[in-house]
């Protein structure tokens, strides 16, 4: 990678500072997840992207609400172990409205305390969320990088109707 084409990208902190840069990140990732997939709800299920240089990208929809979408994006290995078959296997959740785009691993989350001096819990959490969305966000950077797209070229095709 040239110096001029390395400058131009975002370079994340090793651990987040504060809950704004983690918000920062998911709009980075928002973005990112709109070049992968234009239509942040897509008309259809599921998909596989293809690239010349890397391998088959697969995108299954999990669930779909008014503002937020919830998506599977995994390699999937046909000669690993059963346990190893999907990798990275990542659940990232669209909030459309917000335009922001989180990694998540499950959906409960510890609970918010506000009090003085903070909670170990919200900075386990932080830095959880900020590990597992930096991933995301590298993950995303090198599928564009190597032509990935759910666009309409990565779209599943009905079959034809012979009359």
């Amino acid at each position: 990678m040239s110096v001029t084409s390395r400058s131009l990208r975002w370079e994340p902190r090793a651990r987040p500072v504060r809950i704004g840069a983690l918000l920062e990140l998911y709009e980075r990732n928002f973005r990112l997840m709109q070049r992968l997939l234009p239509e942040l709800d897509p008309p259809f299920d599921a998909a596989v992207s293809r690239s010349a240089t890397d391998l088959p990208l697969q995108l299954t929809v999990l669930e779909r609400g008014r503002y937020t979408s919830a998506f599977r994006l995994t390699y999937e290995f046909a000669d690993a172990n059963p346990d190893e078959r999907l990798q990275p296997d990542l659940q990232v959740r669209v909030y459309r409205d917000a335009r922001l785009a989180e990694a998540l691993t499950c959906p409960a989350r510890p609970p918010w305390r506000a009090e003085e001096g903070g909670d170990p819990e919200v900075t386990r959490f932080l830095d959880d969320q900020w590990g597992r969305n930096l991933m995301l966000h590298k993950w995303l950077q090198y599928l564009l990088d190597n032509g990935h797209g759910f666009g309409m070229a990565g779209r599943p095709r009905k079959a034809a109707v012979t009359v």
